[in-house]
């Protein structure tokens, strides 16, 4: 891949986003990255977005599979970038994300929390062909001894298996792929970018086989659309037959920023089911709790039904770690 460089000139900077005031600008086919030091790069999740997670690391903001409904668009908005239009080809790309990991994970206010990789664009997207981050950041968190989640839906993550498998070792490590339907025609309407259910159910399979456990985020259930029984119990027999340790179901979220692009192509693809979504998210981002209840009850009967984690032994080391001698 080629890049040309475009330095930054002071006199355009009112006519530029945000994140140009900065960052690097460069290009690549129909893609823009814009390249930037992390002032700081392990970062508080909040509460609302449901993963169980405190705290992740996020090497790159926006998006190649340039998903629809992805609630990380809204965070381009405070770049000055377009939430529909920019998020899936202007790229933020955070380039000391490694050194800057080991420095806080190094830190005495560190308290080797859970961290999650990938929450604001994924992190194996293909961005990572050409900057290749996440080997270094997921070196500093098996020296570091820090439990950490990856979220991703690219088989890019293989080139990864053997350093996340040495990471297994000496902490609770787990990737989680994104499988949220099987509706591949659904999927290329509102996941253009994204590999097929199945290549990433093969992905979940062939991960186990390589010594990383794997999970899967069934999310974003789709009112509607993806919430039948059939649906739902077709997503989980898949994911069982994969071999999956857990299984986590999400609800769509519908924060500002992502609210509008989804809800459009929604009355335009599906109008009749507008007032429903209506009555299910009002003005907030989150579908009713009710619905959100029996989605999860539904979710996680499958799941014991098809025997998913029903044989997952507790974490243990399978090798002697000291954090502090390998943070020196």
């Amino acid at each position: 891949m080629r890049f040309d460089a475009l330095p930054l000139v002071e006199n355009t900077l009112a006519a530029r986003p945000k994140i140009e005031r900065r960052a690097v600008r460069r290009t690549s086919g129909d893609t823009t990255f814009y390249e930037v030091r992390a002032r700081t790069i392990i970062d508080q999740v909040p509460a609302a977005i449901g993963l169980d997670l405190s705290f992740a690391v996020s090497p790159y903001r926006g998006c190649a599979h340039a998903c629809l409904y992805c609630a990380a668009r809204s965070s381009h908005r405070y770049l000055g970038l377009d939430g529909e239009r920019d998020f899936g080809s202007a790229i933020v790309v955070k380039t000391d994300a490694a050194r800057r990991l080991r420095a806080e994970l190094a830190s005495p206010r560190w308290a080797g929390e859970v961290v999650g990789i990938g929450l604001s664009g994924d992190c194996y997207q293909d961005a990572e062909r050409v900057y290749r981050l996440m080997p270094g950041i997921v070196a500093a968190l098996r020296d570091a001894g820090n439990p950490f989640r990856v979220m991703t839906k690219s088989t890019l993550i293989l080139r990864d298996a053997e350093l996340l498998a040495e990471a297994a070792e000496v902490a609770e490590v787990e990737a989680r792929v994104s499988v949220g339907f099987v509706d591949d025609r659904l999927r290329r309407a509102v996941e253009p970018g994204a590999p097929s259910a199945q290549k990433r159910l093969e992905l979940v399979a062939e991960l186990g086989e390589r010594g990383v456990p794997c999970g899967v985020l069934m999310g974003p259930v789709l009112p509607c659309l993806t919430d039948s029984e059939d649906q739902l119990r077709a997503v989980v027999r898949r994911v069982a037959e994969a071999g999956a340790v857990s299984l986590t179901p999400m609800v769509l979220q519908l924060p500002a920023g992502a609210r509008e692009w989804y809800m459009r192509w929604l009355a335009e693809e599906h109008p009749r089911l507008v007032p429903r979504y209506q009555e299910l998210y009002g003005r907030e981002p989150r579908a009713a709790e009710d619905y959100r209840r029996r989605v999860a009850g539904r979710v996680a009967g499958l799941a014991r039904l098809y025997g998913i984690g029903a044989r997952r032994e507790p974490w243990r080391p399978r090798r002697s770690a000291d954090r502090q001698l390998a943070l020196l």
